[in-house]
């Protein structure tokens, strides 16, 4: 039970920086702002651009990138 735990708690690491947060953060938000308009036209489009956001804003309060834990090199 302890390797697993350990290789969680590496995968789970904050991996970006500051720079990489702010984009994040920016990046979130607008996904949310595009939702409010895309809800005009579909709803299930607008709900996953709101998850999107939401997990974006996720990433940079953590300081973790889903992609940089699976081994993608991202540039920021």
């Amino acid at each position: 039970m302890i390797p697993y735990y350990n290789c969680m708690r590496k995968f789970f690491a904050s991996n970006i920086d500051r720079k990489g947060r702010i984009f994040r953060l920016i990046l979130g938000l607008a996904l949310i702002v595009a939702s409010l308009f895309v809800f005009n036209t579909t709803w299930l489009g607008g709900a996953g651009l709101v998850g999107a956001g939401v997990f974006g804003l996720y990433e940079a309060a953590r300081g973790w990138c889903l992609m940089r834990a699976c081994g993608v090199r991202t540039k920021l």
